[in-house]
């Protein structure tokens, strides 16, 4: 693969990739410390931490038109997940950074007469407006949690913002004085202005010039009315074929469920298959107990604070070496959690010591198989303790995927990132959320569900993963081909010290215990090397795409605990997570063994 410049969307000029170029291990450190070199040239990033620039100029101009003087703002897509934040700041922030705490929440104005399709993909936002010391505060609950808008939506309502179609909620449902408006077309013009609006397309950036007119209040009422409609149904109504949403939807449901392996067109349900009661092993299984959401890290949200409301409120069990953003969830997030950082047998011991003893918890929350260092949760144990001592199991099934793994029996609640390889494009963001329907816990999850849940993931975001997913089934099995032959031949080097993947791992009879007929072991591997400075060159020396994510069509090699633990890696190691470890997503290119062994042979220079 070419060399990616630093900072460059991964893909290339991709307005709206999941990743970021950096391609050396200096960049890596550069851009954990803070340092302009590497911030100044960064188009983009991993969307939870870099807040896309889509989204940070909508913030502006709500800031500037609905705040006071110096606010910021922060974008959600509905009123219930702005007050979340609202509410996580009021708890966590000073109260010297409190000051002028608000929120806007935009809706389509009425008087504008929305086609029927626009209004069906209900483009609204909301915006948490505060001064600039709350910012830490606010971003902590946009990264933690997921609930902050989408980079295509917010490049969508920014464009109705703009048109002022897109006003506050209480001037929506109040009477609108006679006033001058914001117009297009052919009518009596006044005075002619321009704004530019920005699109950014799969190229980078097109900038397309819009006459504007200042218009005198309408002499015809009605007349204005149709011209306002058509426009709105000519500028935004048919961007997307909205009406296949719904069936997009069904068909990513479907494919999660496993009843959908083939590529199908969308322009009707009878296309798709019929949705089989047991799929997944499991009777009773409906697509409704499928949930999409926005991202990954949303569906482990929705899922604690599920459990919050439909049990009593308890401290959660971590178990195993966790995504950073799932523990800081059971931390902050209500009563605690306790952390088992290792996910061995010991731990297990441990854990059922303390239930033996009378301790009660919410939840064990573990990864399968885990990351950086791919290992797995004895399942088996842990439901039988899950069954014994009340409480319920959720599996973030986002490395094994379900291609490879079944984890559904062993789980009462699974979790998926669809952002990686079931997208595979790295283009768009969004998770999955299934609840058991034979689990103890499923009739109060499902309550629960039914009277809280909103259906947030943007019609746009909905339509780029169905298509990207067709495929996901003949990717996995290349993928898993491609990973196990980039093991072998980091196995044989001397300047290896571990491989790190599921396959050859101890915990391997663990995975075994889910590994679907036909599964293998996954596209995620991790591996040290002798030193520091054989890690950096190999780094370096990579001809791979270089940056965060994972589950990449294409190979996307990271130096893992840097980044998500640059503050931790003391931490980290203590649970014997090197912080020098390489992790390689592999895609599915010709030939990666040539790649890996080139890069070895730029560690070996080192030692000479």
């Amino acid at each position: 693969m070419p060399l990616i410049e630093l900072g460059e969307s991964i893909p290339p000029n991709t307005a709206h990739a999941v990743s970021v170029s950096l391609p050396t291990w200096k960049s890596n450190v550069g851009y954990e410390e803070g340092e302009q070199w590497v911030l100044g040239t960064m188009i983009t990033g991993y969307p939870r931490f870099f807040i896309h620039k889509s989204i940070q100029a909508f913030g502006r101009d709500i800031a500037a038109r609905h705040g006071v003087p110096g606010q910021q703002a922060m974008l959600f897509p509905t009123r219930k997940t702005a007050n979340r934040c609202l509410e996580f700041i009021r708890d966590k922030a000073p109260q010297s950074a409190q000051a002028d705490l608000g929120l806007v929440h935009l809706v389509l104005d009425p008087a504008k007469k929305a086609p029927d399709a626009l209004q069906s993909v209900m483009p609204s936002v909301s915006a948490v407006l505060f001064a600039p010391e709350a910012f830490p505060f606010a971003k902590q609950y946009w990264q933690h949690s997921g609930d902050g808008v989408s980079s295509r939506r917010a490049e969508f309502c920014h464009g109705l913002f703009k048109e002022n179609i897109l006003i506050p909620e209480e001037k929506a449902s109040s009477p609108r004085p006679l006033q001058q408006k914001l117009g297009r077309g052919p009518k009596r013009y006044r005075r002619q202005a321009s704004i530019d609006d920005t699109k950014n397309g799969s190229d980078g950036g097109h900038h397309h010039h819009y006459p504007v007119t200042l218009d005198a209040p309408a002499e015809d009422d009605t007349t204005d009315t149709l011209e306002s409609s058509r426009f709105l149904e000519e500028r935004y109504g048919r961007n997307l074929d909205l009406s296949l949403v719904p069936n997009a939807k069904s068909a990513i449901r479907r494919r999660i469920a496993g009843v959908l392996t083939a590529d199908v067109e969308l322009d009707s349900i009878t296309a798709l298959p019929t949705m089989d009661s047991n799929a997944r092993g499991i009777s009773n299984f409906k697509e409704d107990d499928i949930y999409l959401l926005p991202c990954g890290m949303n569906a482990i949200f929705t899922t604690h604070q599920t459990l919050l409301k439909a049990r009593e409120p308890q401290k959660s069990i971590n178990f195993g070496f966790p995504y950073v953003d799932t523990l800081k969830i059971l931390q902050k997030f209500g009563p605690g959690a306790i952390f088992y950082g290792r996910g061995s047998s010991a731990d297990l011991d441990d854990l059922e010591d303390r239930l033996k003893n009378g301790e009660r918890f919410l939840g064990l929350f573990c990864e399968f198989p885990g990351n950086p260092l791919l290992t797995c949760p004895d399942l088996v144990r842990i439901r039988r303790l899950a069954d014994t001592y009340d409480f319920a199991v959720v599996v973030d099934e986002t490395v094994g995927t379900f291609m490879n793994v079944n984890v559904l029996p062993y789980a009462d609640v699974v979790v998926s990132s669809l952002t990686k390889i079931f997208s595979g494009d790295c283009n768009v963001m969004g998770g999955s959320m299934i609840l058991n329907p034979n689990s103890r816990y499923y009739a109060s999850m499902k309550r629960v569900m039914t009277e809280d849940f909103e259906d947030t993931y943007w019609a746009e975001d909905v339509i780029f993963m169905e298509r990207n997913s067709r495929d996901f089934k003949s990717r996995i099995d290349r993928v898993n081909a491609n990973t196990e032959a980039i093991c072998e031949v980091l196995k044989a080097h001397p300047l290896v010290t571990n491989v790190y993947y599921p396959k050859y791992n101890e915990s391997r009879p663990n995975y075994e215990v889910c590994k679907l007929p036909g599964g293998g072991y996954g596209g995620l591997l991790s591996c040290t090397l002798k030193t520091k400075a054989h890690a950096m060159a190999f780094y370096d020396a990579i001809e791979t795409a270089k940056g965060p994510s994972l589950g990449t069509n294409f190979t996307l090699t990271s130096p893992y605990v840097l980044l998500a633990h640059y503050q931790e890696l003391d931490w980290a190691a203590s649970f014997g997570v090197n912080p020098d470890l390489v992790r390689i997503s592999v895609g599915l290119e010709d030939d990666l063994t040539s790649v890996i062994t080139r890069a070895l042979e730029a560690a070996e220079a080192v030692s000479n």
